[in-house]
C-alpha cells in the first residue's frame, strides 16, 4: 500500500513540481488547493484534491483523521501581502495550525516538511561572506520575517517530527516571478539596479522538489539552506538568458534612488487599490542586497542533497519550456 502525502500550495509553481516528484517516488498524493484555484495544469495527474481550512483547527483535525496522511509537505503561503499581519497569518499561523492539527489528531504522521525561504535568514553585507545554518537570522522583509516566525512556531509543537528547507531564489518552468526578467530580455531589454557588486544564488525547481520529497525520509529535525551550491554575479542570470534566447539586448543600469521613488509610488497606488504591490521599498532592499550565497554542506551531509542543475543548464531548460508553451 502506498504511503500518503499531503502537498499544500499544490496549484502553484513549486507545488506542481512537488506533485510530479512525489508521484515519481510512488506516493499517493493529495493536493491541497483552494476552490478558486486554476488546476487545469494538474488534469490527468493521478492525484486526489482536497481543500484545507487553515484557519479552522477543528476542521484541520477532522481532515487529518479522515485522510490519515503519512507525510505533509507544506509549500502554501504568500510572497506578496498588503500588511505584516497578513504575511504572519498566512505564512506563520496557518503553518502552525496545520502542523498542530496533525499532532493533535493522533495520526501517525512520520514527517512534516516546511518549505521556508532563505529570506528567513536574510542576506549578508560582506561580499565574501556565506550564509550557513549557524548564521543569525536577520530578515529584511516582512515576507522573510513571516517565514522565520513559521519556523519558530513549528519548533514549539511537541512530538512533531519536522524538517525545514530554506531555498534561495527558485526558477524553472511555470515560474511567474523571475519570468518577468526573462520576458524583458526576450524584448531586448536588460535592466539592472545600480552597478554595485552582488553575489547571488539560485536553485532550479526540480532540484528543490526532489529535496522536499527526499526530506520526507531523510534529514534531521532542523533547517537546511538550499541552492545549486554555486555563486553568481548580478549579471550571470542575464548572460545565461541571452545565450538561451540567442538574443542581443540593450543593457543599462537604473539608480537605486530612482527605484526608491518608483517603489514608493507603487506602494501608494497598490494601497489605493487594496492590492499587494509587486515592488515596494522592502523588495528593493532585497533585490539590491550584497550577498545571498549560502552553504549547502549540511543538506549534502544529512539528506544526500545533490543538485543536478547549475544556472546554465537550468535557464536553458526553462527558456525551452517557455518557448514551447508560448510564454515567450
Amino acid at each position: 500500500m502506498k504511503e500518503r502525502v499531503l502537498i499544500t500550495g499544490a496549484s502553484g509553481f513549486v507545488g506542481y513540481h512537488l506533485i510530479n516528484e512525489a508521484l515519481a517516488a510512488n506516493f499517493e498524493v493529495f493536493a491541497a488547493v483552494r476552490k478558486s484555484s486554476n488546476v487545469s495544469h494538474l488534469n490527468g495527474l493521478n492525484i486526489n484534491f482536497t481543500d484545507i481550512q487553515y484557519n479552522d483547527p477543528s476542521a484541520l483535525e477532522k481532515e487529518m483523521r479522515q485522510k490519515q496522511y503519512t507525510y505533509i509537505i507544506h509549500a502554501a503561503g504568500v510572497t506578496r501581502a498588503r500588511t505584516i499581519e497578513e504575511y504572519n497569518t498566512i505564512n506563520a499561523q496557518y503553518t502552525f495550525n496545520l502542523a498542530k492539527a496533525a499532532v493533535d489528531s493522533g495520526i501517525n504522521l512520520k514527517k512534516f516538511v516546511l518549505v521556508s525561504s532563505l529570506a528567513a535568514i536574510g542576506p549578508l553585507n560582506d561580499i565574501k561572506a556565506i550564509i550557513d545554518e549557524d548564521t543569525t537570522p536577520k530578515p529584511i522583509t516582512a515576507y522573510g520575517a513571516s517565514k522565520l516566525l513559521a519556523e519558530q512556531k513549528l519548533k514549539t509543537i511537541a512530538d512533531l517530527n519536522y524538517t525545514i528547507l530554506r531555498p534561495t531564489a527558485v526558477y524553472g518552468p511555470r515560474d511567474t516571478g523571475i519570468f518577468i526578467f526573462f520576458k524583458q530580455l526576450s524584448k531586448g531589454i536588460e535592466a539592472y539596479i545600480s552597478r554595485a557588486e552582488q553575489k547571488l544564488s539560485f536553485i532550479y525547481v526540480t532540484d528543490l522538489a526532489k529535496a522536499c520529497v527526499n526530506a520526507l525520509t531523510s534529514g534531521e529535525k532542523k533547517a537546511y539552506n538550499l541552492s545549486d551550491g554555486k555563486s553568481y554575479s548580478k549579471y550571470d542570470l542575464g548572460n545565461e538568458t541571452r545565450l538561451a534566447l540567442n538574443k542581443k539586448t540593450f543593457k543599462f543600469h537604473i539608480s537605486v534612488n530612482f527605484m526608491k521613488i518608483v517603489a514608493s509610488v507603487a506602494e501608494k497606488v497598490s494601497n489605493l487599490k487594496g492590492e499587494a504591490p509587486i515592488l515596494n521599498r522592502e523588495k528593493l532592499t532585497e533585490l539590491t542586497a550584497v550577498t545571498w550565497i549560502c552553504s549547502i554542506e549540511q543538506a549534502k551531509k544529512d539528506m544526500g542533497f545533490n543538485p543536478q542543475y547549475d544556472l546554465h543548464h537550468g535557464v536553458a531548460e526553462t527558456i525551452m519550456w517557455y518557448k514551447q508553451n508560448k510564454w515567450l
